[in-house]
């Protein structure tokens, strides 16, 4: 006799498995591209219905609405900052979800959990963080930040009020936030969310924030909680300069985190590592897998220096979790959740299957791409390197070009399947920007197509 309550679902399990299975085999297709609301309902209408459609229909449907997206791990997609995943973590991304572990907490989720902290340990490694140090996989960046912020401003609030230097903790005015003017824009957000003033720091000559801008606002102004500094920011990859504003913070003993979010990375490569000299200083600091550590959608590595101040902020006490243990490892009390997945997993099984090593050859073989794409600007008649790329960002113009232009050789090239980059901007001028970080990418195809197309 057959007890189910779902209909369906040997055949749905099948189905979608094969799908997946194909896909993660033969890759994406270079020329899905967005389509309005109205093209998509025309195109498949409402799909919930009361008895269901069954997973064969269902399943066309979504064929149907993945051509609508664009497609983030084609070796020839440079827009925004792409996700580029192995094959190995996209695979076990499904496993993650099909041993649906509850993360949150050590006594749900402990040998799910241990494999992560051991991405955290690799991390804190190459960071020279001390042992003590601890982390968790959060969604995003934006969500790391969050917490990473949440923390800071926790910290300060505690110490101030010991120190007894302002009533309850707070300044009269507020607490203060130092950024830079290209720091990320959800940096601006989360102070928002927080109810904190953004102080933003002069840039020097190469676009980065320094020890010395960060030294004047703290000068100026009360309140000044923690310093953001980006190691790779989205539009350049432009690093600040970490290691003088590192020594400012300690100095002055105020919070410095690291959004490492695309950039952070960089850190695994011998020829980059010198450009984070300052980052064994800070605070806190988070990167993003899904960007330049080659997992899938959607994964942060939140991690902190001392523990003390994590728990202080993040711990959950209720009637129904007073039985957890919080002298074990919980994300729980890490950052600002309690019910997650781990999806730290689908980087660590790839970091094992691979070895660090193919990580480390894979960004130095990002980074050799745009020091060659550049090179190959450089020596065009036509085209103008706007600045020499610091990590596998490349910003471009063509000379001549106005922003319809380069929108209608954006337009055309990604409607081809060709090669998509989307115009950008720096200081107010039209840019292209590619930004390399896919090691399975043509460089020679790029160049070309990137010489002749703009001629």
């Amino acid at each position: 006799m057959d007890n189910k309550f779902w209909n369906y679902e040997d055949e749905a399990v099948e189905l979608t498995l094969d799908w997946a299975k194909n896909r993660t085999v033969t890759g994406s297709d270079s020329k899905t591209t967005a389509l309005s609301a109205n093209e998509l309902r025309n195109k498949v209408g409402d799909t919930i219905t009361e008895d269901g459609i069954g997973p064969k229909k269902a399943l066309d449907i979504f064929e149907t609405l993945n051509k609508a997206t664009r497609s983030s791990d084609d070796p020839m997609n440079f827009a925004y900052i792409p996700c580029a995943p192995t094959k190995a973590a996209v695979a076990f991304d499904e496993v993650v979800s099909a041993a649906n572990v509850f993360g949150g907490i050590w006594e749900n989720g402990a040998g799910a959990i241990y494999a992560e902290n051991q991405v955290v340990d690799w991390l804190k490694e190459n960071l020279n963080w001390p042992e003590e140090a601890i982390g968790t996989f959060v969604s995003g960046g934006t969500h790391g930040n969050l917490s990473a912020l949440a923390c800071a401003r926790e910290n300060a609030k505690n110490k101030w009020k010991t120190e007894e230097r302002y009533p309850k903790g707070r300044p009269s005015d507020g607490y203060k936030l130092i950024i830079s003017k290209d720091t990320h824009s959800s940096v601006r957000t989360i102070a928002k969310v927080l109810d904190v003033d953004v102080l933003v720091a002069e840039t020097d000559e190469n676009g980065r924030m320094t020890g010395e801008a960060v030294r004047t606002l703290i000068d100026e102004n009360e309140g000044v909680f923690a310093v953001v500094a980006t190691t790779g920011t989205t539009n350049t990859g432009t690093i600040d300069d970490v290691q003088s504003i590192s020594k400012v913070c300690q100095e002055y003993d105020i919070w410095l985190h690291i959004d490492g979010a695309y950039g952070g990375a960089g850190i695994l490569a011998p020829s980059a590592r010198d450009l984070y000299n300052g980052i064994e200083n800070a605070d806190s600091f988070i990167v993003d897998p899904h960007k330049w550590l080659f997992a899938p959608y959607d994964s942060c590595c939140l991690i902190y220096r001392n523990p003390k101040n994590v728990y202080q902020t993040f711990s959950q006490h209720a009637e129904y979790l007073e039985g957890v243990d919080h002298s074990q490892s919980n994300p729980s009390d890490m950052a600002i959740h309690l019910s997650r997945r781990t999806r730290g997993l689908p980087l660590w099984y790839s970091l094992v299957t691979y070895g660090s090593k193919k990580y480390s050859d894979a960004i130095e073989k990002c980074l050799d791409n745009a020091k060659k794409c550049a090179q190959a600007i450089k020596e065009s008649e036509h085209l103008e390197l706007v600045m020499e790329p610091t990590l596998s960002v490349v910003a471009f113009k063509r000379k001549t070009w106005e922003l319809k232009d380069y929108q209608k050789w954006s337009n055309e090239l990604a409607l081809e399947g060709r090669i998509l980059c989307l115009p950008s901007s720096i200081d107010g001028e039209v840019i292209l920007r590619l930004a390399f970080l896919n090691p399975n990418t043509d460089i020679d195809k790029v160049i070309n197509i990137i010489l002749e197309t703009t001629k």
